[in-house]
């Protein structure tokens, strides 16, 4: 049960890290990106949760968009690259301090 809390919350509770790094690598478009997460990360957000979190990251300043053949494209800014290397950093001090 702990465990998959951990998980839960490491995943789906912060799916930001995980679009972060995903525009990072190339501009996409929302349905893009989301059917690649299986394959990529291992799990799959449900589409509203995904949304949301993407919604709420250019409301932040972290992603961009533009229109592209009728399709939104998002693009990780450098404030967001910035803020993505903040929380990757802060996930492996945790590790580090917690390996036994």
């Amino acid at each position: 049960m702990a465990y998959e809390r951990l998980v839960q919350k490491l995943t789906k509770e912060n799916l930001w890290l995980y679009i972060l790094r995903m525009l990072s690598e190339e501009p996409d478009y929302p349905l893009g990106l989301k059917r690649k997460f299986l394959k990529r990360f291992g799990f799959e957000p449900a589409t509203i949760t995904f949304y949301i979190v993407l919604y709420r990251l250019k409301k932040e300043g972290l992603v961009s968009s533009k229109m592209e053949g009728g399709r939104t494209i998002y693009s990780c800014t450098k404030r967001g690259a910035e803020e993505l290397a903040r929380g990757v950093g802060f996930l492996s001090e945790t590790c580090t301090k917690l390996k036994l």
